[in-house]
């Protein structure tokens, strides 16, 4: 798998795009050490090391190796509630053209921090982040003016009950 960074938005935040579906094969230490970032992503090397039975030297060149690999990511999850983000969607959108072209101009947008291209009813969906809904309408507005969408539809979040980045080490 490939994963290249985009610089997006006015902010230069950096943007992981996967590209291609290879599969790193992941030993049962690489499993139990991904678990253990999984839980806390500044838990120390030497805590992960004892836990999994190498040494903190070892624990970080493994996770160095898993970075540069693309295999996982080690980042700050924010709550968009606690942020002033109450309002946030699914949009599933309808293309024409350049598929790859419409996502990557999507993926350019600040207030979306999801997207994928789909099979089914919709060509790609895109998470977004709003201050209000007036906010989210504005954003709709400028998703139909991209060069491409025909069609969008959202889906607005009521209330979030699961949300996980606990997957892959099973």
């Amino acid at each position: 798998m490939t994963i290249r960074q985009q610089e997006h938005g006015t902010g230069g935040r950096r943007v992981a795009v996967r590209e291609g579906a290879s599969h790193a094969l992941l030993d049962d230490v690489a499993k139990q050490i991904i678990e253990q970032l999984q839980e806390d992503g500044r838990r120390p090397y030497a805590t992960i090391g004892k836990a999994v039975g190498l040494s903190e030297a070892a624990v970080r060149q493994r996770v160095q190796r898993l970075l540069d690999a693309g295999v996982m990511q080690i980042v700050a999850v924010t709550d968009p509630l606690q942020l002033g983000f109450p309002r946030q969607a699914m949009i599933g959108l309808r293309t024409d053209g350049d598929l790859e072209a419409v996502a990557d101009r999507l993926a350019g947008f600040d207030e979306i921090d999801y997207v994928v291209i789909t099979a089914g009813s919709f060509d790609l969906l895109a998470e977004v982040v709003c201050r209000n809904d007036a906010h989210l309408l504005e954003i709709l507005q400028r998703l139909r003016s991209v060069p491409g969408v025909l069609a969008t539809e959202a889906f607005v979040y009521l209330k979030l009950r699961k949300q996980t980045y606990s997957w892959g080490t099973a």
